[in-house]
């Protein structure tokens, strides 16, 4: 009871903390959460480090399920994290490459056998063993490999060829090394990583398991900010079948977790967690893994495709950073200004979008229409305009003019409003923003699959601010208390000046937090506004709108074309029907209602009322010049409705009677037969 609670407790304080650094976070298919026996979720991908936490929120909030966590054993070392991580029960893996150490000379390969090491200066008796591997440096690929034989102290032979038996890895070295031997060096360095035996982790998981618990464990092996998932480790296999071969009784079952994020890097983003099938683990597969040997590897190499294929039903995987721009841009298109999307949709949209584009990419028309929104987007760019302000472009007048300044009155307000939060928590601001981008260096430069070393930077955002905003707020009391005794004040007043200060930089932080919130949000509407106004300019903003026009209705047509293809039931299970004319009246059917907010946020679109009554242009509706919701690369959000409810009407006792189920922000529309 005393463990759950510190447990609760600690989960308690980083929901508060997760809540107060994202703006909205939101799960998709909480109810494939199995509410008892052994679960493993294995999570993907890992983009922001330790703030990938929210998966044990999501967890509890939905199931009151205890998550326990496997965390690198290093990273527990430190002296917070450790902390936490004790607290909220974490499991510590020891990773081999945080052992590695540099090793004695220089080595290259022989020019007749990849797997044939050759050491130059080297001492391989000494400092090398089987099971033990070697490491190459960054500029050589960071390709490794495992010892099976030590010849001698200049040879030595690897089980299999560095990067695989592609022969990639090889032709890449040799490349290097040629390099070199043109410039007088002869061999590359490298690192021995030691062999470490995971049996106490293993067993840590075993009893965890056998005791109905939950674990996580991202299978990737390490944080990364790239756009594609990385090679599975094998450990979650093993963990799965080691559980059930150990206790026959016990039957894991495993949950894939995507972890989708809006700008993870960035405070006061948006992050959505969806969890998919809980999948059994096959029997056939656990007494695979009993014979041992090559039918064991065989086994856990099986159950490693069926987590991967898993992890793809709930991830965004984009080859490249800009295939995944082009996919962003071209969902944004197929949504019309009328439609309110979730950010569930959103997220299912963009891994159709990427699904059907891998597919289709080479089609003439495809290649086409990528062409022109990548135009499309380069047009944006230098007008400074966002898509989804786009449909909102009218003509100039006095009302554009009136809204203008009205809005920017209103930023002034709010600016003022924030700006003492702003000033007072200026050193966390700037420390944070100062020692996470150092961080993410550092981060970028240990690394051989990070892009940008993103993935750190809000973990250390969150950890600079913990740490100095009590020194900041006792500093502060420290100051008051020292003015009051100076200036002879009552004794009662300084001994409750440092409470009341306390208090009111809480209630300050909180302000500033939402009115600068709300300022962000004006200040985006204010561009377009200003460029609708510049002579002559209207006219480009004319030709934008309907360039957008005609690529959605393209869009709309290449989708009708190649959707079938690629989905069988496509027309029954697309999320909406594009329409590229212009968005309809809110008043004009339940369709287009305006979306509620369930988190009740008023400071984000203040006096939204008067932005409608007295200029005609409303700021919280889709489509107009307001910072309205749009996914990708903006900040701003939408809301989540009830997915899971209307598929348990669909499938529920009056499924045969279901004509159609219509979801909205906390409303279901169900149609069904007279019957």
């Amino acid at each position: 009871m005393s463990s759950d609670l510190v447990y609760d407790t600690a989960l308690f304080f980083w929901r508060l903390i997760i809540g107060i650094f994202f703006r909205e976070i939101r799960p998709r298919g909480a109810y494939h959460i199995p509410h008892d026996g052994p679960v493993i979720f294995a999570a993907a991908p890992h983009h922001n480090q330790f703030l990938d936490m929210l998966l044990a929120i999501q967890v509890h909030r939905e199931t009151g399920r205890r998550v326990q966590f496997l965390v690198a054993a290093h990273s527990l070392k430190r002296k917070w994290i450790g902390f936490f991580g004790r607290l909220m029960r974490s499991i510590p893996v020891v990773r081999a490459q945080d052992n590695a150490n540099p090793a004695t000379g220089r080595l290259s390969l022989s020019p007749d056998d990849p797997c044939l090491v050759l050491g130059h200066g080297t001492r391989f008796h000494d400092e090398l063993q089987p099971r033990v591997q070697i490491l190459l440096p960054k500029y050589a690929g960071a390709f490794s490999a495992e010892v099976v034989n030590v010849l001698s102290d200049t040879q030595l032979r690897i089980k299999r060829e560095f990067g695989g038996d592609s022969g990639k890895g090889t032709g890449k070295i040799r490349e290097k090394l040629a390099e070199l031997r043109a410039n007088g060096v002869e061999g590359t360095e490298f690192k021995r990583i030691p062999h470490v035996d995971q049996a106490e982790t293993f067993q840590y998981v075993y009893e965890a398991l056998n005791n109905n618990g939950s674990i996580a464990i991202f299978p990737e092996g390490g944080s990364h900010d790239r756009t594609d998932l990385l090679p599975l480790k094998a450990g979650v296999s093993i963990m799965a079948l080691g559980a059930m071969v150990n206790n026959p009784d016990v039957k894991v079952k495993i949950v894939p977790v995507g972890m989708s994020y809006f700008h993870p890097h960035k405070f006061r983003s948006r992050a959505v967690v969806e969890f998919g099938h809980a999948m059994d683990v096959p029997e056939t597969l656990v007494e695979e893994f009993k014979l041992g040997g090559c039918h064991k590897r065989e086994a856990v190499s099986k159950l490693l495709d069926l987590i991967h294929d898993g992890l793809k039903t709930v991830t965004i995987r984009a080859p490249d950073y800009d295939t995944l721009m082009l996919i962003q841009a071209a969902r944004r298109l197929y949504v019309t200004p009328g439609q309110h999307l979730t950010l569930g949709q959103v997220v299912e949209l963009n891994k159709r979008f990427l699904e059907a584009y891998v597919e289709f990419k080479d089609e003439p028309p495809v290649q086409r229409l990528r062409e022109d929104v990548l135009k499309y987007n380069r047009i944006l760019r230098d007008l400074g305009l966002r898509d989804h302000q786009v449909p909102g472009a009218r003509k100039a007048g006095w009302r554009t003019f009136g809204l203008l300044c009205y809005r920017i009155l209103l930023l002034g307000v709010w600016t003022i409003l924030a700006l003492p939060g702003l000033i007072l928590n200026g050193p966390i601001f700037l420390t944070a923003s100062i020692v996470s981008k150092k961080k993410a260096k550092e981060a970028l430069a240990a690394s051989v699959v990070k892009v940008q070393g993103r993935d750190v930077v809000a973990t250390w955002k969150v950890l600079i601010s913990l740490g100095l905003a009590p020194l900041l707020c006792s500093f502060y009391a420290l100051l008051v208390t020292l003015v009051m005794t100076k200036a002879n004040a009552p004794a009662s007043w300084i001994i409750w000046s440092p409470m009341v200060v306390v208090a009111a930089l809480i209630m300050i932080g909180f302000a500033a937090l939402k009115t600068g919130e709300a300022s962000m949000d004006v200040l985006k509407s204010l561009r377009p506004l200003v460029i609708a106004l510049v002579p002559r300019q209207q006219q480009y903003l004319d030709q934008i709108k309907d360039m957008r026009i005609r690529l959605a209705n393209e869009l709309g047509e290449i989708i009708s074309q190649y959707g079938p293809k690629l989905y069988d039931d496509f027309d029954e299970t697309r999320i909406l029907v594009p329409s590229a004319s212009v968005p309809p009246s809110y008043n004009q059917g339940l369709q287009h209602r305006k979306p509620r907010d369930p988190q009740g946020r008023l400071l984000n679109h203040p006096m939204s009322w008067l932005d409608e009554r007295l200029f005609g242009w409303s700021p919280g509706y889709p489509g107009e010049w307001a910072s309205t919701p749009d996914y990708s690369d903006n900040d701003a959000g939408d809301y989540d409705n009830l997915q899971c409810l209307s598929k348990e009407v669909a499938v529920g006792d009056i499924s045969p009677f279901v004509c159609s189920v219509q979801t909205f922000p906390y409303e279901v529309v169900v149609t069904v037969t007279e019957s």
